[in-house]
């Protein structure tokens, strides 16, 4: 299977290509700079494996939670590569692949994964390691206060930016839950494309007028009378 994956979701900015079990990656951290990078790292890991779209099995990308203009830029990058070359799309949750990262690396099996989102908000969920090694969601994402945080009853981890800006409040709710925290973890092409090639495996890719990005936030702002 070969499969493309880009995410622009944070301040990180990343592109992978899965080839066969095998993931090759671009990654760098460059806040406001993802539309100058993200085409050139696609370029590149193409180039180097010899390959086309039309070669490709599929696409996935980071469809958020995240910075609003950066979940935007991977959307339409893999829209316009979809519809050229006629590929589906697993859409893949940042969240996911945050958890993902720490699971490929570590012998824990839950994630209490929480990003700033500002405005006071965390993008919040909870995720475990499946029979599989995958990320796999318990319960839904959300974006809420951080002293709203719905959890099941397991011992894990805290992974994201949101750690770092409400660790009293994260950890005094979760009562002694979380064993480690890594309040610099983000995420990345490389997880990205490990959970769209099972999603692949599994059907679940979609058309490409059914990639679409997922804010959680419907709005970018609320009026002062909501807050």
């Amino acid at each position: 299977m070969k499969l493309l994956a880009v995410d622009t979701a944070t301040e990180a900015c990343s592109a992978a290509l899965y080839l066969d079990g095998e993931i090759q990656h671009r990654f760098q951290l460059a806040p406001r700079k993802h539309t100058q990078l993200i085409l050139p790292m696609v370029d590149e890991l193409m180039a180097e494996a010899g390959l086309s779209p039309q070669q490709l099995d599929g696409l996935a990308f980071g469809r958020g939670p995240g910075s609003f203009t950066g979940v935007r830029i991977a959307t339409g990058i893999i829209q316009g590569i979809a519809l050229g070359a006629d590929l589906p799309v697993v859409p893949v949750s940042d969240m996911a692949a945050i958890a993902q990262a720490y699971f490929n690396r570590n012998q824990e099996d839950t994630a209490f994964v929480a990003m700033d989102a500002r405005m006071s908000e965390i993008y919040w969920g909870v995720y475990q390691r499946d029979n599989e090694g995958f990320a796999r969601l318990t319960g839904c994402e959300s974006v809420i206060p951080a002293t709203a945080v719905d959890f099941p009853d397991l011992q894990g981890v805290g992974l994201g930016t949101g750690w770092s800006t409400y660790h009293d409040q994260l950890s005094e709710i979760l009562d002694r839950r979380v064993n480690h925290v890594e309040a610099d973890s983000l995420p990345s092409a490389a997880e990205i494309v490990q959970l769209g090639a099972d999603g692949l495996n599994k059907n679940l890719g979609v058309p490409v007028e059914q990639a679409m990005p997922v804010y959680l936030r419907d709005k970018v702002a609320k009026k002062e009378s909501e807050r």
